[in-house]
């Protein structure tokens, strides 16, 4: 009698096809891109769920905000008011300052660069991977958004847009373990690579050689190396340097400066190869990431040493002739002699060298 099912391929053959089925995709797609175009129809599709999500919290904090006590508001309203008052005072004075500032700029013959594009956006869901660290954002592009774009908080940088459909974007935060971003000390221009370690920890600065002069409590900002991020922007501060003995370099974690898991309100900023800037001299790097650390983070400032290479200390050890008193001794009654230069001006060519002094030839900057 004819079996009325046919016995088809057997349970182990099916998983192997299956698995080599989407071994071929997952290879199609990140060699080629194959699937981008409907992972973008998808997340345009998906889009109105998450506005649809992200409705019961709008609505709970219009309820709060209308529910809130007439005397706080009133407390407020005050406040604020106080605030307005000197801040318009502030501001009748900004526009002198202005053109004092530009005529500076002028004198010193300084670029003058004008401030990144900017928009404003809002965090309205977050992607629940174990494996990626990124956040859905309420612009898209439609908005001019674009893949690669920078995202920074009041705080410092954000991470990266990787995804774009017609209205929303994901965001790669920098703690992301897929995340590398090229950043500098502020403190001595040293630049590193800030490699993400999840959410939970901090960034990993790894295989540094063991001398690198990176310490506690320095501040990372962007480097604009790659030209993707531009140049200045707070990143991360050290938290912790440890030394590898075992392969002899050093292992340094950096705590960020933008507060990865309480993020709302973002900033996308539009790089220079899309407003048309010129890349900045590093020592405008250095002027405009000091500028933003007191703007967008004051309280983690380091020491003043931290901030910058320290001014050249006089010599030590030699007694440095004042103008309100005359040097004594053999300079004094010393016969007049054709000035020295003044890398080597220096009272040891007057007298005896004394026990322990280096010889006169080394520069006056100390032992």
């Amino acid at each position: 009698m004819k079996p009325i099912f046919s016995r088809g391929p057997s349970l182990q053959i099916r998983l192997i096809l299956a698995v080599l089925v989407a071994l071929g995709i997952i290879i199609a797609d990140s060699r080629l891109g194959t699937f981008s175009q409907i992972r973008t129809y998808m997340d345009t599709a998906v889009s109105p769920f998450y506005f649809v999500s992200n409705a019961p919290r709008e609505l709970l904090d219009g309820v709060s905000q209308t529910l809130a006590s007439r005397d706080q508001l009133e407390l407020e309203n005050r406040a604020l008011r106080q605030e307005l008052l000197l801040k318009n005072s502030e501001l009748l004075m900004l526009g002198q300052y202005k053109q004092e500032n530009a005529r500076l700029r002028e004198l010193l013959g300084s670029p003058l660069r004008q401030d990144e594009q900017k928009m404003v956006t809002q965090v309205i869901s977050t992607v629940n991977d174990p494996y990626s660290d990124q956040v859905v954002i309420d612009k898209g592009s439609v908005n001019g958004v674009y893949e690669g774009q920078p995202v920074i908080s009041d705080k410092g940088v954000v991470g990266q847009v990787v995804a774009v459909a017609k209205l929303t974007s994901r965001v790669l935060l920098i703690c992301d373990a897929t995340h590398a971003l090229p950043i500098q000390v502020l403190r001595n221009d040293i630049r590193v690579i800030a490699a993400g370690n999840g959410c939970t920890d901090d960034l990993q600065l790894e295989h540094l050689p063991a001398n690198t002069d990176i310490r506690v409590g320095d501040v990372l900002v962007t480097s604009g190396l790659g030209g993707r991020f531009p140049e200045g922007y707070p990143v991360a501060v050290v938290s912790s340097v440890k030394l590898d003995t075992q392969r002899a370099y050093t292992v340094i974690q950096a705590r960020p400066t933008a507060g990865l898991q309480r993020l709302r309100y973002l900033l996308l900023l539009w790089g220079a190869d899309r407003n048309g800037a010129n890349p900045m001299t590093p020592e405008e790097v250095h002027r405009v990431a000091n500028e933003r650390l007191m703007q967008m983070m004051p309280q983690v400032l380091p020491s003043p040493d931290a901030m910058g290479p320290k001014l050249p200390e006089p010599a030590t050890g030699i007694a440095q002739p004042t103008p309100q008193q005359p040097a004594t001794g053999n300079a004094a009654i010393a016969p007049a002699a054709p000035t020295p230069p003044a890398a080597n001006r220096s009272p040891q060519r007057a007298t005896p060298p004394q026990s322990g002094a280096q010889p006169p030839a080394r520069a006056p900057g100390g032992q």
